[in-house]
């Protein structure tokens, strides 16, 4: 007998991987042009906000001798501590808040009843309610603050709610009229929100018994969140910088908001830029804390409706 002879082991050699080299994407004139430009408005928006600061920083004796464009000496806050002496700023601050608070909630929710009542409910009139609130915005403050003043001066209020008896030098009469003026933007936003929710949820709660205020406030308000938080951080912002309903509409100054004291920095023959420059940008603080706090719900109530739908 003859052995059999071992069979061969074939070894398969294994080809290394080749590395895979990216495609590198060409860079597009237009965005290279896109990216220049944008950088170039950002700094051209920036460039008041830091010459503000770079002049709240610096002595007014410094800039009177030597003058703005130049390499500062000395940097010191006490600007900051003078202007909030001299305007008043903790009073005026609280009247801003007294302002601001309420108008923004009566805003949101007389403009998310009537968005309600025109996309959940359908008759012959909706579209041109929806148009007329819409159409509000249109109007400038100027060609009604004459009729207005009339009218304020005519309408009563209970002793409670304002000293003077009347609308006029009242904050309500200036939180009512933000509120008229605010309601048709805040109207149109939430409108085009809520048509975006579909209306098999409201029927299935109508079918579950559910009346027309609990749709509203346990349904649709709490879907709604992300609209309201963008529309609080805008609403806030506008209201809280308000000068012009202020000055007209209020014949004390000390009812007057947080704008108001700026121009109690500046006298009737001398006025301090520097000092200025610090209440300016003390009164920019509530807004962008506001702003920081609400970024991300602002940044989602302004992107999320356009994805739905």
């Amino acid at each position: 007998m003859t052995a059999q002879a071992p069979a061969k082991r074939v070894r398969t050699a294994v080809a290394a991987p080749r590395p895979v080299h990216k495609a590198r994407r060409k860079v597009k004139p237009a965005r290279v042009l896109l990216h220049v430009f944008l950088s170039v408005t950002a700094l051209v928006w920036l460039i008041p906000l830091l010459w503000a600061v770079y002049t709240s920083l610096r002595p007014y004796d410094e800039t009177a001798s030597r003058g703005f464009l130049t390499f500062p000496k000395a940097i010191t806050g006490e600007n900051y501590s003078n202007a909030w002496q001299q305007a008043e700023f903790p009073h005026y601050f609280w009247n801003s808040l007294l302002i601001t608070v309420p108008a923004v909630l009566l805003t949101l929710f007389f403009a998310a009843g009537i968005a309600f009542f025109v996309t959940r409910f359908s008759f012959r009139f909706n579209l041109a309610l929806l148009m007329l609130f819409t159409a509000g915005n249109l109007l400038p403050p100027q060609a009604l603050i004459t009729p207005l003043f009339q009218l304020y001066l005519k309408l009563p209020l209970p002793s409670w709610m304002s000293d003077s008896g009347l609308f006029y030098n009242s904050a309500w009469g200036v939180i009512a009229i933000h509120v008229a003026f605010q309601c048709g933007f805040c109207t149109f936003v939430l409108s085009n929100y809520m048509r975006t929710i579909p209306h098999e949820i409201t029927e299935a709660a109508l079918v579950d018994g559910a009346p027309v205020w609990r749709q509203f406030f346990q349904i649709i308000l709490p879907l709604c969140r992300p609209a309201f938080a963008a529309l609080a951080t805008l609403e806030s912002i506008w209201i809280y910088n308000d000068f012009f309903w202020a000055l007209v509409l209020f014949q004390t100054g000390s009812k007057r908001p947080i704008t108001s004291a700026i121009a109690n920095l500046s006298g009737e023959f001398f006025t301090n830029p520097n000092l200025v420059a610090a209440g300016a940008l003390m009164t920019a603080i509530p807004t962008l804390i506001l702003y920081f706090l609400l970024q991300k719900q602002f940044v989602a109530g302004l992107t999320l409706g356009s994805s739905k739908g």
